[in-house]
């Protein structure tokens, strides 16, 4: 009778705390969203756009309504200053994409990206000024060769994975960026596209390179990671500074959380002040290997 009172008091004591919350997710002012990185060898390239609402519908229109026009964009390297001109590209059924690169008009002050040099961007756009800084390594840590593999643990015998020999420096803050190219398609990042070297320090080491992917069109699990025979990958290696590691790592760690329960919120860590997105340095690698059918 005691126990039977006891669950009666404790089930009673457990609904009348329960509440109904009612959550309103705040409807904020879009803020500037920045897609911006310079290359070895390659003129600064920068995509702006403003942010949406979380529950907002992508459709072409509304992503085409997001770019922002007639920004003042300059890019320093401390000696010369350029500002980029904006160009405007069409990309099909009525659409085009906007984006700021060299001004092909004033040639005497080009920047074009060099390793070991720092560059500071300027944005002045949506009524206000938003600075950013990256800086282009040495390419320091470097791929020293790329070999095949049968993928043995698959049941389709034309899957292949791809292997690396890579060297890191000694000394730690290394940090690289990967992208894969298969014969005449784009390059495109790993799931884990960006390391560091705490554990690879000073050492020379062999690891399988997972086939970058399209985040719009993921692979099938069992697909995931492998090439096929008689494929042509490109591998683009490069080196970035750790605020371009620190933008990706977190980028790629909330995306894949999205939609798990037990993961912790994901912070993505930018380098543009006020503004979302990241302005980053390349300095690149690029090797090529041929897969025998």
């Amino acid at each position: 009778m005691k126990l039977f009172l006891g669950l009666t008091l404790m089930l009673f004591c457990m609904s009348s705390c329960e509440k109904t919350l009612t959550i309103q997710p705040d409807s904020l002012t879009p803020v500037l969203v920045v897609d911006g990185s310079i290359e070895t060898n390659q003129p600064p390239v920068i995509i702006l756009s403003t942010s949406l609402n979380y529950f907002s519908k992508i459709s072409p229109d509304i992503l085409s309504a997001s770019q922002v026009h007639n920004a003042r964009v300059v890019i320093s390297d401390g000696v010369r200053s350029h500002q980029l001109k904006e160009y405007i590209q069409p990309v099909g059924n009525g659409y085009t994409i906007s984006y700021y690169t060299i001004d092909s008009s004033n040639l005497a002050s080009l920047i074009i990206g060099e390793p070991g040099k720092s560059y500071q961007l300027t944005i002045d756009a949506m009524g206000r000024q938003y600075i950013a800084v990256t800086r282009i390594p040495v390419l320091a840590k470097k791929v020293d060769s790329l070999w095949w593999k049968k993928a043995l643990a698959i049941a389709d015998s034309n899957k292949a994975m791809l292997m690396a020999k890579v060297t890191d420096p000694p000394g730690y803050g290394n940090y690289i960026r990967y992208y894969t190219k298969v014969n005449t398609g784009a390059f495109l990042p790993g799931a884990n596209s960006v390391f560091d070297d705490q554990i690879v320090d000073g050492s020379t080491y062999e690891i399988q390179v997972d086939q970058g992917i399209n985040r719009n069109d993921p692979p099938r699990f069992e697909d995931y990671g492998f090439f096929n025979k008689g494929d042509t990958v490109t591998i683009k290696f490069t080196n970035i500074d750790k605020p371009t590691y620190d933008f990706w790592r977190t980028l790629e760690y909330s995306y894949q959380s999205i939609g798990n329960p037990f993961s912790s919120p994901a912070t993505i860590i930018n380098n543009v002040k006020g503004a979302l997105g990241a302005f980053c340095g390349y300095s690149v690698q690029y090797k090529t290997l041929i897969i025998p059918k």
